[in-house]
């Protein structure tokens, strides 16, 4: 419900006799410490007057139909016409379908992106969307009941022990890669990250918060006295290991368990969406006296591609060497360092480089001191592998030159940097193909112009997520990379030599052939891995 652009709603209001001065003041002060929501939903949400007059009001203001929306009054199965996932993105529920009409509830009818979205959707379905305005609570509650497939077998009411296994149990269960237990004012929320997203899952009553921290701190082998942040493991379950933070807020300790597969098996790196081009997988990654660095935010793979080219180069006759933080997947052949608070990234790979090692990974190039060894191993025989945190490859140039390190060193020992992004996968039981939209074309057209590339359309189809039973209604399924890779050739080494600028080193990278992540990004749309939709939440491209 947006109002916080018409401020003399609550004027409005008050002259209407919904609510009285003084009631305004109250949801006024109420917003200062929650700037992200609007009047009318505070006023709702405060329970300052009565719901059924307060949205007749708003929807008289602002010219919408309304509704008090509840889960009762969905009255079709929503996920066959457009995905959960969609929905909770843009705060939408459909409700009805009747004589090809939509039925759809919003939070925020100002929002024009989310209801373009939510319409053209539909439109594609032969639907016309009729929109209404709700609460922004109600859209939360009613899309929490709709995700109940995830939430199924969720133990909430049973006995602590029960409940907290019951909830690890079905996020293995739902490939989640992290469980979040967030206590807030008046509840527990519990939410599953699945394929990146993160999803409402569970809501645990108030009184049960201290039981909870207690079990989760005894499973963890944390203090149970101590409040402040902690780590901590839980080793119950045979195929997992599950790393667990803990951290206090201002309503009581919140954890976050990351849930880690014990021998899971190395991927392909082709089947992570890197190009196959066994050409380009030589150049970038069958090196000597080198250095090669996969770059990205976190969270975006890089230690999975990290393990893919380890998997790809591991021969019998090629001592490996791992230093990690931790050693997420055991690999057979080699040998896995795990740092602990005893060892730091740098005193090992010191004692490393005296075990004859051929090939080095390091988990992660933090600070100088780190990168500066990384470049000395890299120069004096060995080929190192490592990760940072830059936005695409060339930057990786500019985080190393501020880090210190000179331009000679970088051009002289760093090889291959790799940029990558995860963005997921459509559920192939439930994607639904239609035409690519004309301004869905324009924009791939204005990429081909700027990066001077072509992309075959020709009898090509994009795809909506439409959620089904495989894919808990979200409309995707697993994630797939998208990739970028800057060989360091001698014209890009001379360039960073002469100090030249990323812009410059762009250029040249293009004139080479370097494919930048939208353009990989582009091709996984119009090869059917992924939609426009899921590009844009990683590139930010519309």
């Amino acid at each position: 419900m947006d109002v916080k652009k018409r401020q003399p709603i609550g004027i409005e209001l008050v002259r209407r006799g919904i609510v009285r001065e003084e009631q305004i003041e109250t949801a006024l002060d109420y917003q200062k410490t929650h700037p992200k929501e609007k009047l009318g939903d505070i006023i709702h949400e405060l329970q300052l007057c009565d719901d059924y007059q307060l949205i007749q009001a708003m929807g008289e203001i602002f010219g919408e139909k309304t509704m008090l929306l509840t889960p009762h009054d969905v009255e079709v199965k929503v996920d066959e016409y457009i995905s959960l996932d969609v929905l909770r993105q843009n705060n939408a529920v459909l409700f009805d379908v009747e004589d090809n009409r939509a039925k759809v509830c919003f939070s925020d009818m100002t929002n024009r992106k989310a209801v373009d979205t939510v319409r053209l959707l539909l439109l594609n379905r032969g639907l016309v969307m009729d929109p209404f305005i709700t609460f922004k609570s109600n859209i939360d509650t009613v899309l929490n009941s709709l995700g109940g497939r995830v939430t199924e077998k969720l133990n909430i009411d049973s006995d602590i022990t029960v409940m907290v296994d019951s909830i690890i149990k079905t996020a293995m269960e739902k490939r989640a890669s992290d469980i979040h237990f967030e206590p807030m004012e008046n509840k527990v929320r519990v939410r599953y990250r699945i394929d990146g997203q993160l999803f409402d899952v569970a809501e645990i009553a108030k009184e049960k918060q201290p039981q909870l921290i207690g079990r989760l701190k005894a499973i963890s082998n944390m203090h149970q006295e101590k409040q402040e942040s902690q780590d901590g493991r839980i080793i119950l379950y045979p195929s997992y290991n599950i790393r667990v933070s803990s951290q206090k807020n201002v309503y009581g300790e919140k954890f976050v368990l990351r849930l880690l597969k014990k021998n899971d098996n190395v991927r392909e790196i082709y089947e992570l969406g890197f190009p196959n081009n066994e050409k380009l997988i030589k150049e970038s990654f069958d090196q000597k006296n080198s250095v090669t660095i996969v770059a990205a935010p976190t969270g975006e793979g890089k230690t999975t591609t990290l393990y893919s080219i380890i998997q790809l180069l591991n021969r019998p006759e090629i001592n490996i060497t791992t230093i990690e933080e931790p050693v997420e997947i055991r690999i057979p052949g080699l040998n896995q360092i795990e740092i602990d608070s005893k060892t730091t990234f740098i005193d090992s790979l010191r004692t490393v480089l005296r075990q004859d090692p051929d090939i080095i990974l390091v988990g992660e190039v933090r600070d100088r001191e780190t990168a500066e060894i990384v470049m000395q191993a890299g120069q004096t025989g060995h080929y190192v592998l490592t990760t940072m945190h830059t936005i695409n490859a060339v930057e990786v140039i500019t985080r190393l030159r501020k880090m210190g390190i000179s331009n000679y060193d970088i051009a002289s020992t760093v090889s291959t940097t790799v940029s990558q992004r995860l963005v997921r996968r459509l559920c192939k039981d439930c994607a639904r193909e239609r035409d690519f939209t004309k301004e869905e074309l324009d924009f791939i057209h204005s990429v081909e112009e700027k990066y001077k590339t072509k992309f075959d359309l020709e009898g090509k189809k994009t795809y909506d997520a439409i959620g089904c039973e495989k894919c808990n209604g979200v409309g995707y399924y697993e994630r797939i990379g998208i990739f970028e890779v800057l060989i360091l050739d001698d014209k890009i080494k001379e360039l960073i030599s002469q100090d030249e600028s990323t812009l410059k080193i762009s250029e040249q990278a293009l004139k080479n052939g370097h494919r930048p992540l939208l353009v990989d990004g582009i091709q996984k749309v119009i090869d059917g891995y992924t939609n426009l939709d899921e590009i844009d939440k990683k590139l930010h491209i519309y």
